[in-house]
């Protein structure tokens, strides 16, 4: 795992990837507190914090292709109810797709000059990898923090998500809610 020696959560969005009530279940209830210890932390520090929500729409190639029609309710798509503290500081951008970028999120991101984002959430090894290769693509640097991100699909899809993420955008960009929200000169509080 990387260190983040870079963080600056003034200039660094934290991304929280799909934590909606849908994507619950035995795989991934276990990462809501490591999701809520690293938001509280961010926004200690003052950082900037957004939320996505994933829409499954009808017709959507998740439906024609795979099959899958959830995430259509508004039940599924509430954030889940252990962030319900923090939808008043947080951004939260509604996609249909699996990366952050949409069009409003990509101006969103432009406008506020962030250049690193950090993701954490669910799916590891959907939302959270296709944000990082997207990020990746576009030239901005993604940090995908392993402890708080979970598959609903169980832990050999967040283990293969993290093992080719490691080879695909590095394994540096692999950290630890440890190593962003560390005191000292290395960590968000610095």
């Amino acid at each position: 795992m990387g260190k983040a020696d870079w963080v600056d959560p003034r200039s660094t969005a934290l991304i929280v990837i799909d934590v909606q009530q849908g994507f619950i279940n035995r795989h991934s209830r276990g990462v809501l507190p490591s999701i809520v210890r690293l938001v509280e932390g961010w926004r200690t520090a003052a950082g900037p914090v957004v939320f996505t929500r994933f829409h499954n729409e009808e017709g959507s190639p998740y439906e024609t292709i795979t099959g899958w029609t959830r995430l259509r309710t508004a039940e599924e798509q509430a954030l889940v109810e252990e962030l319900a503290p923090f939808t008043d500081v947080a951004m939260v951008i509604d996609k249909t797709q699996s990366s952050i970028f949409t069009p409003e999120a990509t101006q969103l991101i432009r406008d506020r000059g962030w250049r690193d984002l950090v993701l954490c959430g669910i799916d590891t090894d959907a939302c959270v990898y296709d944000t990082a290769i997207a990020a990746y693509q576009a030239g901005y640097r993604p940090w995908i923090v392993t402890d708080a991100c979970a598959s609903s699909g169980g832990p050999q899809y967040h283990d293969a998500a993290l093992l080719l993420a490691a080879r695909n955008i590095g394994a540096a960009q692999l950290v630890t809610i440890e190593s962003i929200l560390s005191p000292g000169p290395q960590g968000a509080r610095a």
